[in-house]
């Protein structure tokens, strides 16, 4: 069953109308010159992208050749400078090693120095401790002499006594002998002057002349001058062992004149005078 819009049209039909591009021709030349301006700059875009991409390889090569060169130059300074290195630390080693030798001779020689200085000091020691052990000998032998010279000292003290002199004026202690004499000077009290006299003599003594005019040595018996101050004092027929006394000097000084042996011809003695008597001259 047909419908009837569907009824077969049997009657002739007109041709459809060209579309309205194809009735405009200058549309279609703009769009083909459109066209031709695209080609041609995607063309001009290829080459020049091309000649970039050309560019770039070849800075590309450029830039890797020279980080081969660079890294050949790396390799190259690191073996120059592992050598030198290397060659800084064997000088290096080489010194301390010479070093630690010369220390350890210099501590050898040290060493050596110590012990020939202790071996020196020890025998320095030795010879210290066996003069130490001399001076307590003599110290001890000193001792001894002291002791004995202090028992002759009071010995001899006991023996040394005192007199009036001549004058009537007590003396001091009177030396019968040398050794007395001696005991008499170390005690200090009075200044001592020992002396020999020659019979006709003039004999200086101290300040004082002393001149033997005669001696009779059986009785211990003697006669002597004594000058003093430009006068003469004679001491006629006195007795050894007595003091003979008298006054001299400005300030009338005590001195004192003790014979303790007589024999022929010759007398000797000695001149006590005070501590502040004047001293004799030396030429």
């Amino acid at each position: 069953m047909l419908f009837p819009q569907e009824a077969r049209d049997d009657s002739p039909q007109e041709p459809p109308a060209p579309p309205a591009l194809v009735r405009n021709p200058i549309l279609i030349y703009v769009l083909l010159g459109v066209a031709a301006v695209y080609v041609i700059a995607s063309l001009y875009l290829m080459f020049d992208m091309r000649g970039r991409l050309t560019a770039m390889e070849k800075k590309q090569a450029t830039l890797e050749t020279a980080q081969a060169e660079l890294n050949d130059r790396i390799h190259a300074t690191s073996s120059e400078f592992k050598q030198a290195l290397s060659s800084e630390v064997g000088s290096t080693k080489q010194e301390i090693a010479q070093r630690a030798a010369e220390l350890e001779r210099q501590q050898k020689a040290a060493a050596a120095r110590l012990s020939a200085e202790q071996n020196q000091q020890g025998k320095q020691l030795a010879a210290v401790n066996t003069e130490v052990s001399g001076v307590k000998t003599e110290v001890g032998a000193a001792k001894t002499d002291i002791q004995k010279t202090q028992t002759d000292l009071a010995a001899t003290n006991a023996k040394l006594e005192r007199a009036i002199g001549d004058l009537g004026v007590q003396s001091g202690l009177i030396a019968h002998n040398s050794s007395e004499l001696e005991m008499l000077k170390r005690k200090g009290e009075r200044n001592y002057y020992d002396f020999t006299l020659h019979k006709g003599a003039r004999t200086p003594v101290s300040t004082i002349s002393l001149q033997l005019k005669k001696v009779d040595p059986k009785k211990s018996k003697f006669t002597v001058n004594v000058m003093a101050d430009d006068k003469t004092i004679e001491k006629k027929d006195r007795t050894v062992g007595e003091p003979l006394q008298f006054y001299t000097g400005r300030d009338h000084l005590l001195y004192e004149v003790v014979v303790f042996t007589a024999a022929k011809d010759t007398i000797t003695g000695y001149l006590a005078t005070p501590k502040g008597a004047p001293v004799p001259v030396t030429p």
